[in-house]
């Protein structure tokens, strides 16, 4: 019965998860139609207060030492279901308490250059989404830990590999991310500061994110690291000293 349950907990985690996701991606496509709801001073505070609580509870519980220490609450099969869960509980705050900031940054309106942006938009998510599927989307989001837990298997972390975009950049689901903020015909304020916000959050989860990588996989992602880039598909530094 409890391994049933742990089953069920991380496949309702992950179905809920999958919710506010493609609200949050419909968040940011929508995000520069929304009218101002609160004076621009008190806007920014809890615009950042929302990202900021985002943030610390994405560094905080995955990191290694706070795994440790929560796994001794949390079963060990339920511990990447419980941070995806938390995470897209806090996801939706930023979505449902979002304060707009209708002022216009810019403002593209001549074809083929909006067609150019929404593609772009689209194409960002796109790529997210195929590169969890090539690392792995089901231990990614929890769903394979609890299913071996309740098949009575030993969960078998993921293979250090680089398949397809992870051989051009380091970080394609990043990448994906920051593609999708930034593509937008119409930027306001509000989408400018998501977008600064977030994309700052990202540099700096990147260097967090490859210590913890360096310590799992050792030499080969020190190796990985010196020949593709972070995030711009730039030619590797082996290839550009050729």
């Amino acid at each position: 019965m409890k391994r049933a349950l742990g089953l069920l907990y991380g496949i309702l985690c992950y179905l809920f998860f999958l919710g506010v996701f493609l609200r949050a991606i419909w968040f940011v496509w929508t995000m520069d139609a929304l009218p101002e709801k609160s004076p621009l001073g008190m806007a920014f505070l809890i615009d950042a207060a929302l990202l900021g609580l985002f943030a610390m509870q994405h560094s905080v519980m995955a990191r290694q030492g706070f795994k440790r220490a929560w796994t001794k609450m949390v079963p060990q099969p339920l511990e990447r279901s419980t941070y995806v869960l938390a995470a897209s509980l806090l996801l939706l705050a930023v979505v449902e308490f979002w304060q707009p900031m209708a002022h216009t940054i810019w403002s593209v309106v001549s074809q083929p250059w909006v067609a150019i942006f929404q593609a772009l938009f689209w194409l960002g998510w796109l790529l997210l989404l195929v590169s969890t599927f090539l690392i792995n989307h089901y231990d990614l989001f929890g769903l394979q830990q609890v299913w071996r837990y309740w098949s009575k298997k030993e969960y078998e972390p993921p293979k250090f590999a680089t398949p397809g975009a992870y051989r051009i950049v380091r970080h394609p689901i990043y990448l994906g991310f920051v593609v999708a903020f930034w593509s937008a015909p119409h930027m306001t304020l509000g989408h400018l500061f998501f977008a600064v916000m977030c994309t700052g959050y990202i540099l700096l989860a990147i260097r967090f994110e490859e210590k913890d990588l360096i310590t799992f996989h050792g030499e080969s992602y020190r190796i990985y690291r010196s020949g593709v880039s972070m995030l711009v598909p730039w030619p590797s530094k082996k290839k550009r000293e050729a």
